[in-house]
């Protein structure tokens, strides 16, 4: 939006040049795109004149030779080309040097033979207006020599505002001037529709049905007769030219001013050509056709919102009026309608009609019903003052105000805590008030009444705390470092994840990427139980679920390299899965009662089949993909990550029975390990598949980059093998936790290095190393720690020493 400053000051002067008016306005958020200049950019060498003669210029009918007095007793001979001048005229001069508008430089010429020294000026060579029938006459009793600035705004300096839709009560002169005062503290002239000339109650003759009330919240209307169309006066065309409106002539210049002025927009009706005296808005029918101002015929639909008379439709609402009810230059009697529309319809029907005028912007942005009898009060001012009218007694109000104003209640305590710093109670007040907001100090807090035309902006206790931020001044908040690591690098769990991705790779696996998507009876094949989410739009049958493991793609991936002769595979794929409520736990009573996202987690998965590694002259045979390779797998990618973890036993429907685990990260279980069931296998057409799925979720809090170190030592540890018969039932992992627990400062390290079955037990063998960094251990010192281990294992895993 323009917001020519010379208009501005009518209400609001700041005392500050344009550049830093524009800078304070971008400080409270009020974005200010661009300054300029509109007219003339610079003001010497135009002044006014007195006609002094005028004779016929001898060799050309159409041109005239004037001597026009510019003050101090200089007189300039002036050719020109206007049929209205005339000697004693008070005219507005370009002498020879003047710049004009466009950037051309006025310079002495010959018009047919005679000189010319300068131009006596029509409003359109100044940007004042558009009319170029004949040169402007001043008032009669202004001085020659005045600088004509000094009589006509040719050069204002003009802000051009980013209005966000959440304001559309800036998209207004008075609006932007209130918004400015709050900026500076400026004082605020009363707004101008305050006075309001007209009559309130029923008016005669006029005959308003609202029949789609949804669609107009409010409909006003004032009926003026005796109204002589004519040119608008030089002061409202430089106004409107300077906010980059047309003028047209006085009835629709005034509802364009209004516009501009209030954030209101109008719509005037010749009322002799609205057929039965009787308007009626309602919803248009599909196909019914109309022709718009621009000379459109438009074809509309039955979500399109309409104004009508007897004859059928006559303006689209709130968008754009009809040819057939257009004023004209013998209109005598003009009904002023200022409407408010429903704001999200006004902008699909702008849409759709590809038809966005300035009216329609305003309504898409939702404006409050109140602005609609600010707008009949200042074009009541300005009909009769302009247009000789006569108001017929009366006004039509159909739906009246807008629903009560919002009282907010802002804590002291909530403005800090929200900003990081005080801003004093007292000031507070004062800045709320600049923006019109009713403010009452109850002691530790403010009781704010919302002002209509911030109803649908303001609605909450942080609204109120961003108004009293913008104004207090951003800059004078404290800076805070962010506590997120810094743009332009990766973040620690991006690292930690390419780290996991670089050990597999290091342990030969190669990365696929597989759909996010997958088919329904995924599920079934892999034996998996969680309910996968379905999509509304998928690409494909094939693809209308979401993921709920990576297990599923890996599987196809596998598939695909064995079919094209890869017989040894390995396999990882990192991606995200997704559950249809947040996974491993009960909703929380919050998310019981809405409807919370999908929970979307991260998984890091692996697979292998077929050979460890090439057959050899030296081993003809080599041993096979299993449990034990993708344990081993694992233990590369979390030893990379620095992970304590450990293994339970498994019992997965799609792992192999006895070659199943569960990972263990700091006490929660974080995946499986296993090799794939063979019923699971064979629905990809594959043999033995061993390998890992984790989440990296509970994972990569517990890594570390950096390595635990301990001092070196020259004194040599003891090691000492123990074997153990357990239970069938029990694994080398809960023996290796025991003995762990049991062995003390001393123990360093524990490794299972042989077992033998039996019927009903097992035999696990552990071999332990005692080391002390300070001096050579004996078998004395180790003695009490290796029956504390062997006690431990007997009384919590019923187990006993193999002789």
């Amino acid at each position: 939006m323009r917001l020519p400053l010379f208009w501005m000051t009518d209400y609001v002067d700041p005392g500050l040049q344009p550049a830093k008016l524009a800078e304070r306005l971008d400080l409270t958020g009020t974005e200010v795109d661009r300054v300029f200049t509109h007219g003339v950019t610079a003001l010497d060498n135009f002044v006014v004149g007195r006609v002094l003669t005028r004779e016929q210029h001898p060799d050309a009918d159409r041109l005239s030779v004037c001597h026009v007095s510019t003050g101090e007793g200089d007189v300039a001979q002036i050719v020109c080309g206007a049929p209205n001048v005339a000697a004693g005229q008070v005219v507005g001069v370009a002498l020879p040097g003047a710049v004009m508008p466009d950037g051309a430089r006025l310079k002495r010429s010959k018009l047919r033979g005679v000189e010319s020294q300068g131009m006596i000026l029509a409003e359109d060579e100044l940007a004042i207006g558009l009319d170029h029938n004949g040169i402007m006459v001043l008032d009669d009793d202004l001085q020659e020599g005045t600088p004509l600035a000094d009589v006509l705004p040719i050069a204002t300096d003009v802000l051009e505002l980013a209005i966000t839709s959440n304001r559309p009560d800036c998209l207004s002169i008075y609006g932007a001037a209130r918004e400015v005062h709050a900026a500076t503290g400026a004082p605020l002239n009363p707004p101008p529709w305050l006075e309001d000339p007209g009559i309130a109650g029923e008016l005669a003759g006029v005959n308003i049905e609202v029949q789609a009330p949804d669609l107009c919240p409010r409909f006003t209307a004032r009926l003026f007769e005796d109204v002589k169309i004519a040119q608008s006066p030089p002061w409202l065309k430089a106004r409107l030219m300077a906010s980059g409106q047309r003028p047209i002539n006085n009835v629709v210049d005034i509802t364009n001013y209004v516009m501009l002025l209030t954030g209101q927009p109008l719509h005037a009706f010749d009322w002799d050509l609205v057929a039965g005296g009787h308007l009626v808005v309602r919803w248009a029918q599909d196909g019914e056709k109309m022709t718009t101002l621009d000379g459109v015929e438009r074809t509309l639909t039955s979500d399109m919102g309409l104004i009508c008379d007897d004859d059928g439709p006559t303006s689209i609402a709130g968008v754009m009026g009809g040819q057939r009810s257009e004023v004209q230059p013998t209109t005598t009697r003009v009904l002023m309608e200022a409407a408010n529309w429903d704001g999200p319809n006004l902008q699909r029907t702008s849409q759709r009609l590809n038809l966005r005028t300035e009216a329609s912007s305003r309504f898409e942005k939702s404006l409050a019903q109140e602005i609609a009898m600010w707008g009949q009060a200042v074009s009541t001012q300005l009909m009769l003052e302009l247009t000789g009218a006569r108001l017929v007694p009366g006004t039509v109000d159909v739906g009246g105000d807008g629903p009560p104003p919002k009282t907010i209640r802002l804590r002291d305590e909530k403005v800090t805590g929200l900003l990081g710093t005080e801003v004093p109670l007292g000031d507070q007040a004062e800045l709320l008030e600049r923006l019109d907001f009713g403010v009452t100090d109850t002691g530790d807090a403010l009781e704010v009444i919302v002002p209509p035309v911030r109803r649908n902006d303001v609605t909450r206790e942080v609204d109120l705390i961003e108004e009293v931020a913008r104004l207090w001044g951003l800059d004078k908040l404290p800076s805070t470092l962010p506590a997120h690591g810094a743009s332009g690098r990766l973040t620690v769990e991006q690292r930690l994840r390419r780290r996991a991705g670089d050990a597999l790779v290091g342990a030969g696996f190669s990365e696929a990427i597989g759909w996010s998507f997958e088919a329904p009876e995924m599920a079934r094949k892999l034996r998996f139980d969680a309910p996968a989410i379905t999509l509304r739009n998928p690409l494909s049958e094939d693809l209308s679920v979401m993921r709920t493991t990576l297990l599923g793609s890996l599987l196809t991936s596998v598939r695909h390299n064995v079919a094209r002769g890869r017989e040894d595979v390995r396999l990882f794929e990192e991606g995200s899965v997704y559950f249809d409520r947040p996974h491993g736990r009960e909703l929380t009573a919050a998310e019981a009662r809405s409807t919370p996202l999908p929970d979307e987690r991260m998984h890091l998965a692996a697979l292998m089949t077929g050979r460890l590694r090439p057959a050899s002259w030296g081993e003809s045979d080599p041993p096979a993909a299993d449990f034990f390779a993708a344990k081993s797998a694992l233990t590369t990618l979390l030893g990379a990550l620095r992970v304590e973890w450990s293994v339970v036993r498994g019992s997965d429907p799609f792992l192999h029975p006895g070659r199943a685990a569960r990972v263990i990260v700091g006490g929660e279980d974080v995946g499986w390990l296993g090799e794939v069931h063979p019923g699971v296998a064979s629905e990809w057409d594959l043999g033995r598949v061993a390998g890992f799925e984790l989440d990296l979720g509970p994972v990569l809090p517990h890594a570390n980059f950096v390595p635990a170190y301990e001092d070196l030592t020259s004194f040599p540890g003891i090691r000492q093998d123990l074997a153990f018969w357990v239970p069938a039932d029990r694994t080398s992992a809960e023996l290796v936790e025991v003995v762990k627990g049991a062995g003390g400062k001393l123990l360093r390290g524990v490794h299972v290095f042989d077992v033998y079955a039996r019927e009903g037990q097992t035999s696990l063998a552990v071999r332990l190393e005692f080391r002390a960094g300070d001096r050579t251990l004996t078998d004395e010192e180790i003695a009490p720690q290796r029956n504390k281990i062997v006690e431990a294992v007997r009384s919590k895993l019923e187990g006993e020493l193999r002789g």
